[in-house]
């Protein structure tokens, strides 16, 4: 039982980190520029916090019917609800998926044919915003989706990962308990964003492999082209 009780608080721990890092994206759009996006600079964040706190609101009250869960048919409830929950995180993350990948068009399409009122120093607030939300936003999907997510890894015995972590390997001592946190997966995604590339951690799934490919584009399109682009007109 006290296993089970450092389990679940850990298990909130990660959830809450990774809602915080949602906020930061909220953040972002707020408060860098975005003016080339097809929408006012205020909605994205309006939209994210807005399917923010109900959905982090939901998983404070399933955390505490779980402290108090005394049978099986409890725990299929809360499995019931916990499911629900890590669906309405993943569309969460579709969302702003969707958002940074818009935001990335506009800019390259503002490169492409010009804006009126794009400067130099515009371009570069953008591709900072829309490059440190896309490490943000790909470490809540590799966080979301490895090993069937936070909450199948830390209560699942040996569940099929997606990902090779240089903990899980047999000459790591502790390799058998060791799990990953969700600053495990930000370095993963800042390490792929940078290098463009595996460092590290290997994708073992077709769907992390798949996940890698499009964050090191992404990556690739904002800081190869948006920014020497900018600089270029800087100079």
């Amino acid at each position: 039982m006290h296993e089970l009780g450092q389990t679940l608080k850990r298990h909130m721990r990660e959830i809450w980190i990774a809602r915080a890092a949602i906020l930061v994206t909220a953040a972002l759009n707020a408060f860098l520029i975005n003016d080339l996006t097809a929408f006012p600079w205020w909605l994205a964040s309006v939209v994210e916090l807005a399917l923010l706190v109900p959905l982090s609101v939901a998983t404070a009250w399933t955390h505490t019917q779980m402290l108090r869960a005394t049978s099986q048919h409890h725990w299929t409830l809360i499995h019931h609800r916990r499911r629900k929950i890590r669906q309405a995180a993943i569309v969460l993350t579709m969302v702003i998926t969707l958002i940074n990948f818009q935001s990335l068009f506009g800019v390259l399409k503002a490169l492409l044919y010009g804006a009126k009122g794009t400067t130099g120093q515009s371009l570069l607030v953008d591709a900072l915003n829309i490059w440190l939300t896309n490490i943000v936003v790909f470490a809540l999907w590799f966080w979301n989706m490895d090993r069937g997510g936070p909450a199948a890894r830390g209560l699942i015995k040996q569940p099929v990962a997606d990902l090779m972590f240089p903990q899980m390997n047999s000459d790591c001592p502790g390799h058998e308990t060791w799990t990953p946190g969700f600053f495990d997966y930000v370095f993963v995604s800042f390490t792929n964003a940078t290098a463009f590339s595996p460092t590290d951690t290997l994708p073992l799934s077709v769907r992390a492999k798949l996940l890698f490919m499009v964050e090191s584009f992404a990556s690739l399109l904002t800081v190869g082209l948006v920014a020497a682009r900018a600089v270029n007109i800087l100079s």
